[in-house]
């Protein structure tokens, strides 16, 4: 049995709040967008936890995870890792660095592109990183189970891929 939502939770407090202020304000895209903050944030504090035991939280784990999902040989440029992540070089740099270190990554000459580099993950990295996506995947599934069907969570799944489309650019 899956669990029942709350009749009232704090993001309908904060609407309600707005509504006795401000009755002419439609307040649904804040309850929508006011959950997936709320969500976002709280599942962000549980994957780290996951991910600790391998010596990575959530941003170096985007990294090494970009690099085992390109294939063999785990190979990209710093730019593109860069743009598939949505960072700033500077930030992928420090990422970089603190992963190079950790030996679970290596940077080398492009040959193709005399000022370009290559990062490529090494086996070390890539299995580091295939447990750290079980682990990852488990809170993730431990969260979605006693509130959803598997039905309504790929519903859920659509509805959000829609909504990311028309608002993503």
């Amino acid at each position: 049995m899956k669990t029942q939502p709350p009749a009232h939770d704090a993001v309908d407090a904060i609407a309600d709040q707005w509504a006795a202020v401000r009755p002419d304000l439609d307040t649904l895209p804040m309850a929508v967008f006011g959950r997936i903050y709320r969500l976002a944030a709280a599942m962000r504090g549980k994957v780290d936890k996951a991910y600790a035991p391998y010596g990575m939280a959530l941003g170096e784990f985007d990294v090494l995870a970009t690099l085992r999902r390109s294939g063999e040989p785990y190979t990209l440029s710093p730019r593109e890792l860069t743009a598939t992540l949505m960072i700033t070089t500077g930030g992928m740099t420090g990422r970089l660095d603190k992963l190079e270190k950790a030996g679970l990554l290596t940077r080398s000459p492009d040959p193709n592109d005399r000022r370009g580099l290559r990062v490529t993950l090494t086996e070390r990295g890539r299995e580091l990183v295939d447990q750290a996506v079980g682990a990852g995947l488990e809170r993730q599934r431990e969260a979605l189970e006693p509130a959803l069907t598997q039905e309504e969570a790929e519903q859920l799944a659509g509805l959000l891929r829609k909504l990311l489309a028309t608002t993503a650019a």
